[in-house]
């Protein structure tokens, strides 16, 4: 006796269609080529960066009240985007004025708070 298995039959491959030669290619007997893409869609976007930081609840709060702001004017705005207006905003006060604004914040602890025992 041997221990050897029967030899599988393989099955049938189904037949593959054959596309149709294009219109250009049965004319000229040459494949045509393709134009080139004129839009370069990464060309446009731009890279962007994850970052995190603290700031007390009173400003917290208010980029609700703005984006409520928004609601009311018919405007969508998240809270990134009210950030980056902010920035924008900031861009574009003198030096002086600057120096003002950051005068008025209260001042901060850098880092993240420490978590409280739950003990």
């Amino acid at each position: 006796m041997s221990n050897a298995a029967p030899a599988r039959k393989r099955k049938a491959s189904p037949t593959v269609a054959r596309k149709a030669p294009s219109a250009a290619l049965a004319k000229t007997g040459r494949k045509v080529a393709k134009p080139a893409k004129t839009e370069d869609k990464t060309a446009d976007k731009k890279k962007v960066i994850r970052d995190s930081f603290t700031m007390p609840q009173d400003d917290y709060a208010k980029i609700a009240a703005l984006k409520q702001i928004c609601l009311k004017a018919g405007v969508h705005a998240k809270k990134s985007e009210l950030l980056r207006a902010g920035l924008h905003a900031l861009a574009g006060l003198s030096s002086a004025q600057l120096k003002q604004a950051l005068a008025r914040l209260q001042p901060i602890k850098a880092g993240r708070p420490k978590k409280a025992n739950t003990r």
